[in-house]
């Protein structure tokens, strides 16, 4: 599951406990800044971005985490979906009377400056099928269930286990114990993913391989999506 970078994961889970009043601006954008590295938005500093949005009425982030043939998260126009499907990933910023998308790329300046830009557009409302985190961890459980059972019919070559799969999804304060359950869990089923290898199989092995493991990272997809978004679940569903 893409992305391996967690730039916008990031952003979301770390400016939403901004906006809920869990952390202060410079300590958001100093996590951002600690796992995605010096981030501009356009050419303005990501904190002075941030300020001047909430100024400009910003009410959440939201994350997208499209694949081809899936835009999760994406509600247009077609060049946005395009450039976040390419990504692997965006944040939609939600004002009170429009939405942001933003779409992140390398930013290299020199031989010794790497970091991230992320380059802005308008984009639609907010998607609204999109499930919430209980919705996803039923749907990851029976992805993985699936996958698992499909999986051991196919017969080939012993794939090495990795022996750690380290962190990842952490989410920030004021979040849901359940969302960062799920979020973790997915985040490591995503690295699990990208370790897969296909090597030694026959064609109808890959195809049966690959069409549970697109079920499986379209559950993972739409599991860190919904973990990210869980902060705000109990003010949309009173």
């Amino acid at each position: 599951m893409r992305p391996q970078s967690p730039v916008c994961p990031a952003l979301v889970a770390w400016g939403n406990a901004w906006l809920a009043g869990h952390v202060g601006l410079d300590e958001a954008a100093d996590h951002v800044e600690a796992v995605a590295g010096p981030t501009v938005v356009g050419q303005v500093p990501l904190r002075k971005y941030l300020a001047n949005l909430r100024v400009d009425g910003l009410r959440e982030l939201r994350l997208a985490l499209p694949a081809p043939g899936d835009p999760l998260g994406l509600s247009g126009p077609a060049e946005f979906n395009s450039a976040a499907v390419d990504a692997g990933q965006a944040a939609i910023a939600v004002l009170s009377d429009r939405c942001l998308g933003l779409v992140p790329s390398a930013d290299l300046r020199g031989s010794s400056y790497v970091g991230v830009r992320l380059d802005v557009q308008e984009t639609g409302p907010v998607r609204l099928d999109l499930p919430s985190v209980a919705e996803a961890e039923r749907e990851l459980s029976d992805a993985v269930r699936s996958a698992t059972d499909a999986l051991a019919s196919v017969d080939g070559p012993a794939q090495s286990r990795p022996d750690d799969l380290g962190r990842g999804g952490e989410l920030a304060p004021g979040y849901p114990a359940r969302a960062h359950r799920v979020s973790a869990l997915a985040t490591r089923l995503g690295a699990v993913l990208r370790l897969v290898e296909e090597r030694g199989l026959t064609s109808g092995q890959i195809a049966t391989r690959g069409a549970v493991l697109r079920e499986l990272d379209r559950a993972v997809r739409r599991a860190v999506v919904a973990a990210h978004h869980a902060i705000f679940e109990p003010l949309r569903n009173p």
